[in-house]
């Protein structure tokens, strides 16, 4: 059984059916190398507030940086019998450094450890994730330009409504991902590191002390520079509220959730328009998938793998929601559980995102399926038909019944509206004219008669 940092006040062992119950180590060993980092600012913390002399700061941080490589080179020995993370690299560090390891946790809990070492990882997977998220955009951006003359039929209802330009439908999506972007970005700035709340009232060390050294190490650390934003402001009452603090989760959690519907409908049109029914698109073949009976089969995995995901990641926000919603204040061994939510939508996104733009670029665009499809159905242009009739003096609802029962009479005798004359068309109004009409069923004009947006 691995040494644990607690057990004086006990008289017997814990019993194996608790340890397997309550342990972490499991999925915590990923917050390994965040802790090394809080370990060695804990240190200069110590040694500032005279807890540590010179030698015994220089012994520590020389182990821990030991550990540290050992964990970056894939060296370090996860020790599934260990309670969690913090208890495998404290029984690792009294390897490297004999006794002088029981001075470390002086002035610590493991409920401000864990605490900083989960924020500080949040900061660095959020610069990670939108790193990938704009890379996102820029394929986005991409396909823009290649689509820029491409126009589509615009859907309300899953039913033809006008036509738009394929590449404003593809902005779209990237004024969504504008939006999760900076909601990623906001959640990162309010993530403030901290450390000296202890249990949950504090330490007998000044809280410039923790701040300073905090900012120090950061400082002096340039791989970790790019973690920016941070803080350490502990008083009593803030000490009680950062140790039961999971806030920064639940936004991290909601923020990705959104960010994985939004790659979800973006994934139901494609797998839509690249049916046979539709054939709008084909997806490369290399993002595609077969079918181990029908030889025919080209299935488009990632995309409805894109979109069964934010099951998961709507799960793993309502199971933290559900599980801080009853919780009395300060920390509670429940909070334990904010992990494996948080890591597997994390790791979701993460895959998406790098998936999802070489599968954007590699997009091909059926443009004669499209515009054969737009010549044969000119209730695309019912709206601009009714605007023709206002601009006359007509009344909206008065066009709107007017274009209405010349839809419904096109249909129905399969007459193409452009080629109705003006005796056929002035029996829904004296005011249409063919002439007139023809002009204006025309894609480009349709879509450029909408003035009211940018493009």
């Amino acid at each position: 059984m691995a040494k644990k940092l607690w057990g004086g006040r006990f008289t017997k062992k814990t019993h194996p059916l608790v340890e397997e119950f309550t342990k972490s180590i499991d999925y915590d060993y990923k917050l390994a190398k965040v802790d090394i980092i809080g370990s060695q600012i804990h240190v200069s913390i110590l040694e500032k507030s005279g807890f540590l002399t010179k030698d015994e700061k220089s012994a520590l941080l020389k182990g821990l940086d030991a550990i540290y490589n050992d964990i970056k080179d894939g060296k370090f020995v996860f020790d599934p019998d260990c309670e969690d993370i913090h208890t495998n690299i404290q029984n690792a560090l009294e390897n490297e450094v004999g006794d002088l390891v029981t001075k470390l946790h002086t002035a610590r809990s493991r409920n401000d450890q864990v605490l900083f070492d989960l924020k500080l990882f949040s900061k660095n997977e959020l610069l990670e994730i939108t790193a990938l998220l704009t890379d996102l955009k820029k394929a986005f951006a991409k396909a823009c330009v290649s689509a820029k003359d491409i126009i589509i039929p615009g859907y309300t209802h899953l039913q033809r409504a006008q036509l738009i330009y394929l590449s404003d439908y593809l902005k779209s999506y990237m004024e969504m991902l504008d939006r999760d972007l900076n909601r990623l970005v906001d959640i990162g700035a309010r993530i403030k590191l901290s450390l000296g709340a202890g249990a949950l009232a504090g330490t007998p060390i000044k809280a410039e002390i923790y701040s300073q050294s905090i900012k120090d190490f950061i400082t002096e650390q340039k791989k970790f520079a790019k973690v920016l934003n941070l803080k350490c402001d502990v008083t009593h009452a803030k000490a009680l509220d950062t140790v039961s603090d999971r806030d920064f989760v639940i936004e991290i959690l909601s923020a990705l959730a959104i960010l994985g519907m939004h790659l979800s409908r973006f994934a139901e049109d494609i797998i839509i328009w690249s049916t046979k029914e539709f054939n709008y698109v084909q997806l490369d073949d290399a993002f595609a998938t077969g079918s181990s009976l029908m030889p025919q089969k080209k299935n488009p995995d990632v995309l409805e793998l894109a979109r069964g995901s934010v099951g998961t990641l709507n799960g793993n926000l309502v199971s933290v929601l559900t599980m801080m919603k009853g919780l009395p204040l300060t920390y509670n061994r429940d909070m334990q559980l904010d992990k494996p939510p948080l890591f597997s939508s994390l790791e979701i996104i993460s895959r998406e995102l790098k998936v999802m733009a070489p599968l954007v670029m590699t997009l091909t665009w059926n443009t004669d399926v499209i515009r054969s499809g737009i010549e044969e159905d000119e209730s695309l242009y019912a709206t601009d038909l009714a605007y023709y009739l206002i601009g006359k003096g007509m009344p909206f609802s008065k066009a709107h019944e007017v274009i209405g029962r010349l839809i419904r009479y096109s249909f129905e005798n399969k007459r193409m509206i452009r080629s109705m004359k003006d005796e056929e068309l002035n029996a829904f109004s004296d005011q249409l004219k063919h002439e007139e009409i023809v002009k204006l069923i025309d894609p480009e004009v349709s879509v450029k008669s909408r003035i009211s947006v940018e493009r």
